[in-house]
Parts: C-alpha cells; structure tokens; sequence
C-alpha cells in the first residue's frame, strides 16, 4: 500500500469512527423509553403529592393533612405557560354535558382555607395554621411548568411535549374534581408509555425518554360535566 492509499485508508477509517455514535444516536425505532429504575421525582410529582394528601384530607375532614398539602404547594415555584393543544371529540361517544363544573383545581390558598375549616375552632391547630399562611410560599423546588385547560364532556385534548433522553420526564393532571380524566402518552412511534384509566382527575406518571423526542399526550373527559385542570411537566 503506498503511503497516499495508506493516509486515505485512515481517514476513511476515522470518519467512520466519529460517525459511529451519531448513526446511533439517529437510530429513533422502537419505544423511547429506558429500561431503568424510577427516579426520584421533583416539583411535579411533589405537585401530585400534595393533591393526593388532601383528597384525603376532604375525605377524612383532617385539617393537619390538608395544612401540610398547602404547605408542599407553597414551596414549589412552577411557571404557567402556554401549550397548544388539539380538541377531539371522544370516539364513539356522544355525550350531553350537564354542567360547567369547577372553573379551576385545587391552589395552596383553597388548602388552606380546608385546613381552617377542618380546625373547627382548635385554638392550637389555628394558631398553626395562620403562621404557616404568614410565611407565605419559599419557592424552594422549581423546573415545572403547567397549563390549565378546560375540557368538556365527551372531549379529549391532545398535546405535544418535547422531553430530553437520558433525563427523567414527569407529566401530572390535576383536575377540579368535577369527572374522571384518562391519560395517554404514546412516543412519536405510537408506542404507549403510560396509561392511566383509573377513576379519577388526578394522575402522575414519569419515565426516561432513550433520546430527545417528542410525546403525545391525551387527556380525556370521561365524565358529564367539564373539567378544569393543569398539565404539569417539568
């Protein structure tokens, strides 16, 4: 081999060595999804928290749980921003409405005013209570993001969020409590990656894309009356 088809030769072989992981990178079939282990979470699945702890706290009229919901709502600084977003009709469903429902979920300052309530006049409790009012929010965990979209019987927004790989994604519903809501996201291959049909407006899932991409998320009124609730993401 003579030294010019011997320099060339490496060349070749150095391209193809470079390119090597950006062929693999573009390689975009299959799910998007890692197989890894669940992450701790931040702003949005602590924002889901906090909702379920005072679903239970109206269920069981107890005002320390509903004080600590508001207390984990005020130290979270999520950022309202706009989405675009596509309404579709349910498929197969006609549905006549019945109401307009709740014209928003549930912020730290309803908790609140629950937890007062739940006080029914205990003097400690109050006290408690009113401090934590006037400490106001900390803002301590941020990177979330949300978006209140009001979906109407028999409807069903879908939404397109872009999600980095290798990171963790969080997406959360959290309705006003006015008719069950169903989540779907599916990845730009149309693969599920999650699902939740459970009966209620107030759904959480996570998952770590295998690259940047886009997802597809559906949220569906399965109820006879509208229902106002945010996306979170973070």
């Amino acid at each position: 081999m003579t030294p010019k088809s011997f320099l060339k030769a490496a060349l070749c072989a150095t391209a193809l060595t470079a390119l090597a992981p950006l062929a693999m990178a573009q390689d975009k079939s299959g799910e998007n999804a890692l197989p890894t282990a669940e992450a701790d979470g931040g702003a949005v699945e602590q924002a889901a928290m906090a909702q379920d702890l005072f679903a239970y706290a109206q269920a069981n009229k107890n005002a320390l749980a509903a004080l600590s919901a508001a207390q984990i709502m005020m130290s979270l600084t999520i950022e309202d921003v706009e989405r675009e977003k596509e309404t579709q009709d349910n498929e197969g469903e006609a549905v006549a409405e019945e109401g307009e429902g709740t014209d928003m979920p549930i912020e730290a300052a309803d908790m609140l005013a629950a937890a007062k309530d739940y006080a029914a006049g205990d003097e400690a409790l109050m006290g408690i209570i009113e401090d934590v009012e006037a400490e106001g929010a900390r803002g301590r965990i941020g990177g979330a993001s949300r978006t209140l979209s009001r979906l109407r019987a028999g409807k069903t927004d879908i939404f397109k969020e872009a999600f980095y790989g290798g990171r963790l994604a969080e997406l959360a519903i959290i309705g006003d409590g006015d008719a069950d809501l169903d989540l779907v996201v599916t990845d730009e291959n149309g693969n599920v990656i999650c699902l939740d049909r459970s009966y209620s407006d107030k759904l959480y899932c996570s998952w770590t894309p295998a690259w940047d991409g886009y997802f597809y998320v559906a949220v569906k009124n399965q109820g006879r009356i509208r229902n106002s609730y945010y996306i979170l993401t973070n």
